[in-house]
C-alpha cells in the first residue's frame, strides 16, 4: 500500500466561527458544545413525567399519553424504569493483545492506506476547486450515494484516535476537515457536499420530483463524521461545519408541508434524525429538535409503538437508523412512543428475524419469519451494515435501561457478525455474510468498492471498546469479556481485564485504587453459561447458576484486589425461531461452521469488487445438511479436536464428518452454518 503524507495541522477552537456570527455568540455555542459532548456518549433519561415534546411545531411541556408497553419475554433481568447506565469514552479504554486489538490494528492500517485527497475529490469539485487527485472507485465514482465514504472515514478516524491516541488519525482528521473549510470558503453561499450537482437532489427531495441516488442518506454519513470529530476531539471547525450543514437542511426543509416531508421519508435517509438530535444536545438549539422529529418516519414509528411487526418487505438498513432516531428522541423528549417503538423493533427483530449470528434479513431486506427455510440457500443474506446498526441500537437500550439480554445479543454479533465481517488478512470487510451451504465470505477492495458496509466496516473495527463497560455513579457493569484496561476517573479507579476469551471461558480484573471505594460491580453471567463462579484474591466468592443475570458485587474495594470470574462454555444449538427444527452449533457466543471443502481460492481472490451483485446470481435452493443426533446427544456428536475452540463433527448421513470452528475465523474457504437436526 502507498500511504499518504498528511501535513500537520492544528484546529483553532475559535476558527471557522466568525463567518458572518457575532464573535460573543460564537463563543458561547462553543462552550456550550463542549461541556455537552460527553453527553453523547450515554445521556441519563429524562425522570418522571415531565418532559418536552413537538406539538404544532412547538417544543413545550407535556405529559405522557402512551400505552404501557409489555415486558420483554427476552429481557431476563432488566434494569428497574428509570436505572440508566453510561458507557465510557473510547479514550478511557485501550484494547490488550487480543482478537479485537488485532482487528483495531488491521483496520487502522487500512485507514491510514487510503488518500485523503481522493476521498475529498467530489466535495472540491463541487466546490469550484480543482480536485487534488482523482476519485476513488465503486461507490464513489458512481451516482448512488457520492461522497458518503467521507463521512465513514471521519467516525472510524476519530473513533480510533479516540482508542489508541495514534496521532496520524488526528493528522488526517484535521487535514478533512481544512479542506472542507475550504470547500465552504470557495462557495460560501452553498451546501458543502459531494453530489456532482450540488444541493439538486437534496431540493428534488424536498420539493417531491424524481431523485438520483440517496441523497439524504449521503448528506447524514457527513454529518455524522462532523459530529464524531468534534465528539471525540473537539475539533470546533467541525462542528462549525456541520451548524451549517444542519441549517442549510433547517432552512429548505420549513416550506414543505408535513404529508410531502414524510412521503420523502419513504426513501432511504440515513440516521438524520439521530444526528439532529445530537445537535441539539451540542447546541441546544431547539429548531434542531423540531427538526429532528420531523424526520421521525410515522408510517414506521406508528406501527412499532402500537406493538404491530410491519417490516416484511421493508429494506432494513433504512430503517433500523430510524429506531436509533426514535431511541435518542426518548432521550430527548421522555415521549413513551419513542421507546416502545424502539424496543420493540429490536425484540422483534432479534427474537423473531435474526440468525443465530446476530445477522438478518436476505438481499438487504426484511422477509415473512415463517419463509426463514427457503432463505438459507441465499447467499445474500446478512448484510453486515444492519448488525452494524442493531449494535448501535442495542447499545443505545442497553444505556436506557440496562439489561443482560441486550449484552448477550451484542456479545454475539460483536463476534459472529463484526469480527466475522473482517477479513484477518487484507483488514477487507464483508457486504453480505451468507447462509449458502459452501459458499464463501467475499470482501470488498481497497479502492474499487467503497460501498455502504465498506464505510460501516471502517467504524466497526475502530470501536471495539466501546461497550465493555458502562457505569452509573458507583456501580460499573461488566459486559465483554474483553482483554482491555479502564480507566475511571470518577472513582480514581484503574480496571485491568486479563483474558484469553474466547479461547479460554474465563477472566481476571485487577483494580487499581487510589483508596479504599465502596463500589458495585455488575458481571455479567451470559445466557449461555450454566454456571459461572467468582474468586477474590483468590478465594471463592459466590457461585452462579442464574444465568442471564448480573452478578452483584457490593464491598468496598481495596488497591489490587483480584477477581477471578470463570465462565464454562458449550456447545449447543441456536434454532431458527420459526424453524426449530433447523439449527445452527454453537460453543459459548460463537457459532460454529463447518469448514466445506471446495475449489481451491488464490490469495485476494475473495476481495471482490463487485460482489453485492456477485451472490445474486446463486438461485437454486440446496439441501440442508442432516444431523442426526443418537442418545449421546450433541456430546457424542461434537467433540474437541486438537488446537483452540477447534472441534469436528461426526454422525450418521455425515461421512467423514466435519470440522468445525468459530464462524469469526472462517475465512478464504467454504462453509456451513445451519444443520436439520433429527
Amino acid at each position: 500500500m502507498e500511504f499518504q503524507k498528511i501535513p500537520r495541522t492544528t484546529a483553532i477552537a475559535g476558527d471557522a466561527w466568525g463567518r458572518g456570527l457575532p464573535a460573543d455568540r460564537d463563543r458561547r455555542r462553543l462552550l456550550r458544545a463542549m461541556a455537552a459532548a460527553p453527553l453523547l456518549l450515554g445521556m441519563p433519561a429524562l425522570e418522571g413525567k415531565d418532559f418536552r415534546y413537538r406539538e404544532n411545531g412547538r417544543v413545550t411541556q407535556g405529559r405522557d399519553m402512551s400505552r404501557q408497553f409489555p415486558a420483554s419475554p427476552l429481557a431476563g433481568e432488566e434494569g428497574a424504569e428509570g436505572e440508566t447506565a453510561q458507557p465510557f469514552p473510547l479514550s478511557a479504554v485501550r484494547l490488550l493483545d487480543g482478537p479485537f486489538l488485532r482487528s483495531q490494528s488491521l483496520n487502522a492500517r487500512y485507514l491510514e492506506s487510503l488518500n485523503c485527497d481522493r476521498l475529498l475529490h467530489n466535495f472540491r469539485k463541487n466546490s469550484g476547486l480543482a480536485p487534488k487527485a482523482p476519485v476513488y472507485g465503486g461507490w464513489e465514482a458512481e451516482g448512488l450515494c457520492p461522497g458518503h465514504t467521507l463521512g465513514h472515514f471521519l467516525s472510524a478516524c476519530s473513533m480510533l484516535w479516540a482508542s489508541t491516541g495514534r496521532e496520524g488519525m488526528r493528522a488526517r482528521i484535521d487535514y478533512v476537515v481544512g479542506e472542507l473549510l475550504a470547500c465552504q470558503e470557495a462557495a460560501p453561499g452553498s451546501l458543502v457536499c459531494g453530489f456532482p450537482d450540488g444541493d439538486t437532489q437534496l431540493r428534488n427531495c424536498l420539493e417531491g420530483r424524481p431523485v438520483v441516488g440517496v441523497p439524504w442518506y449521503t448528506l447524514h454519513k457527513l454529518m455524522a463524521g462532523l459530529r464524531d470529530t468534534f465528539v471525540h476531539l473537539r475539533n470546533a471547525q467541525a462542528l462549525a461545519l456541520l451548524v451549517r450543514v444542519a441549517d442549510w437542511v433547517d432552512e429548505a426543509a420549513r416550506p414543505v408541508d408535513e404529508p410531502r416531508f414524510q412521503k420523502m421519508l419513504d426513501l432511504e435517509h440515513g440516521g438524520m434524525s439521530e444526528v439532529l438530535s445530537d445537535l441539539h444536545t451540542l447546541t441546544g438549539e431547539v429548531r434542531y429538535l423540531r427538526l429532528a422529529e420531523r424526520f421521525c418516519h410515522q408510517k414506521l414509528l406508528a406501527p412499532l409503538a402500537e406493538g404491530r411487526d410491519t417490516l416484511d418487505g421493508l429494506h432494513s438498513n433504512t430503517q433500523i437508523p430510524k429506531v436509533i432516531g426514535f431511541a435518542r428522541l426518548h432521550k430527548l423528549t421522555g415521549q413513551a412512543h419513542y421507546r416502545q417503538a424502539a424496543r420493540y423493533f429490536w425484540r422483534t427483530v432479534v427474537e423473531q428475524r435474526s440468525f443465530a449470528t446476530g445477522g438478518h434479513g436476505d438481499n438487504e431486506h426484511f422477509f415473512p419469519p415463517a419463509e426463514v427455510e427457503k432463505h438459507l440457500s441465499s447467499a445474500t443474506t446478512m448484510e453486515t451494515c444492519c448488525t452494524y446498526n442493531m449494535l448501535r441500537l442495542t447499545r443505545a437500550l442497553f444505556a436506557a435501561q440496562p439489561s443482560v439480554a441486550h449484552a448477550d445479543f451484542y456479545e454475539r454479533a460483536l463476534f459472529n457478525g463484526i469480527l466475522a465481517s473482517q477479513d484477518p488478512d487484507s483488514g477487507m470487510f464483508t457486504y453480505f455474510q451468507a447462509t449458502r451451504r459452501s459458499y464463501p465470505k467475499l470482501y470488498c477492495t481497497h479502492e474499487h468498492s467503497f460501498f455502504c458496509c465498506t464505510g460501516t466496516g471502517m467504524e466497526n473495527h475502530a470501536k471495539h471498546g466501546d461497550s465493555i463497560y458502562f457505569h452509573q455513579r458507583d456501580v460499573l457493569y461488566v459486559n465483554l469479556y474483553m482483554a482491555s484496561d479502564l480507566r475511571w476517573a470518577d472513582q480514581g479507579a484503574r480496571l485491568r481485564q486479563t483474558t484469553s476469551f474466547p479461547e479460554r471461558g474465563g477472566s481476571r480484573l485487577t483494580l487499581r485504587l487510589e483508596r479504599p471505594t465502596k463500589l458495585v460491580l455488575k458481571l455479567r453471567h451470559p445466557g449461555w453459561c450454566r454456571q459461572m463462579s467468582v474468586r477474590l484474591n483468590g478465594r471463592k466468592l459466590i457461585d452462579s447458576d442464574q444465568a442471564g443475570r448480573y452478578v452483584e458485587l457490593a464491598r468496598t474495594w481495596r488497591d489490587g484486589d483480584v477477581l477471578d470470574v470463570d465462565l464454562p462454555m458449550h456447545v449447543h444449538l441456536a434454532p431458527l425461531p420459526n424453524a426449530p427444527q433447523l439449527a445452527a452449533l454453537m460453543y459459548g457466543p460463537l457459532v460454529l461452521a463447518a469448514r466445506i471443502a471446495g475449489p481451491a481460492m488464490a490469495p485476494g481472490a475473495d476481495l471482490v469488487a463487485g460482489n453485492v451483485s456477485y451472490g445474486k446470481t446463486f438461485t437454486e435452493t440446496l439441501e440442508i445438511l442432516p444431523l442426526r443426533l443418537g442418545g449421546a446427544g450433541l456430546d457424542g456428536a461434537v467433540r474437541r479436536g486438537t488446537g483452540a475452540l477447534a472441534f469436528h463433527l461426526s454422525g450418521p448421513d455425515l461421512g467423514e464428518g466435519y470440522e468445525l470452528l468459530p464462524f469469526h475465523r472462517i475465512a478464504h474457504g467454504y462453509y456451513n452454518l445451519y444443520w436439520r437436526v433429527g
